[in-house]
């Protein structure tokens, strides 16, 4: 029989977690976890990760492994993804992978370009920059050197505007000349699940969850992390509205709300990318058993 991978993706707040925890004990698998915040060890409660006592029902990989300070990104990503599938495949027909970063569950499904690993320096260098001059003046300055791939990046973004450039002043290449866009071969079959659900009852489950976060304490969890909040993995939705709270921007009831309005928003960005790709099965969550019949399939 040959090895297949499920993916188990779709919008924040859908209802992943309670239908990859009921399928990896149904097929006797660990989850590989496809959130790209949730590998960061201070974010629990802002990423909604697994609880203790879901860790301890189904073995999870890639949750809480790295502190804010370490480096990573999707091509690390899909190195370590890529090992622990051949691990895991060596003694199972199956392997779970469940989460909603798209970028993530790409670089396993399809493969990212082999683009250089930023060395210490060069990332130390680009953060001074970002800090003392600006994310306008590192635009300009990717206009100039990468023009190509300033006209599709995200500029609101400096994560991404940043590694452009490291990029690079690394190589002393275009970052576009890295970007081939070719799929990668896969020694396995994949199965893509995304799970939907009718757009009110998913923001009213988003509202719900945010609400569940302020009570199991996400205040206190951004504030600890307000240092800290020039760091890339604080730039995201929960915890940036808390820091304008903190600043005196909003009050603590706009905070929650613009958190709402904006995990909403994102949801939709999710569901637009998942749409796109032909390779997805929709379900809703509830439909377990067609799920796994369609997981088991051998057509």
């Amino acid at each position: 029989m040959s090895k297949t991978l499920i993916v188990i993706t779709g919008p924040t707040a859908v209802g992943k977690t309670t239908l990859c925890l009921d399928i990896a004990s149904s097929f006797g698998i660990p989850i590989i976890n496809a959130d790209s915040r949730q590998i960061y060890r201070e974010l629990r409660i802002g990423t909604a990760a697994p609880t203790e006592e879901q860790l301890r029902q189904v073995r999870h990989y890639f949750v809480g492994i790295l502190g804010l300070d370490d480096y990573y990104n999707a091509s690390l990503y899909e190195q370590q993804v890529m090992e622990l599938t051949r691990q895991l495949f060596a003694t199972s027909d199956y392997a779970l992978l469940s989460g909603g970063s798209m970028m993530y569950i790409d670089a396993v499904c399809n493969g990212i370009d082999d683009i250089p690993t930023v060395d210490d320096d060069t990332r130390r260098l680009m953060k001074q920059r970002l800090a003392t001059e600006g994310l306008e003046a590192l635009c300009e300055e990717l206009k100039r050197l990468d023009p190509e791939h300033y006209d599709i990046v995200d500029r609101q973004n400096p994560r991404r505007v940043v590694h452009a450039l490291e990029i690079c002043h690394m190589t002393g290449r275009t970052y576009t000349s890295f970007r081939t866009n070719s799929r990668k071969e896969r020694p396995f079959t994949i199965r893509k699940v995304a799970l939907s659900r009718p757009r009110e009852e998913l923001y009213q489950r988003i509202n719900a969850r945010v609400d569940q976060m302020m009570a199991d304490g996400l205040l206190d969890e951004a504030r600890a992390l307000l240092p800290r909040r020039s760091l890339n993995a604080l730039n995201t939705v929960g915890y940036k509205e808390m820091f304008n709270y903190f600043d005196g921007v909003w009050t603590l009831d706009e905070a929650v709300e613009r958190m709402k309005g904006n995990t909403r928003r994102y949801a939709r960005k999710q569901l637009t990318w998942f749409k796109k790709d032909p390779e997805v099965k929709w379900f809703t969550p509830d439909d377990k058993e067609n799920i796994i019949n369609y997981l088991q399939a051998t057509d």
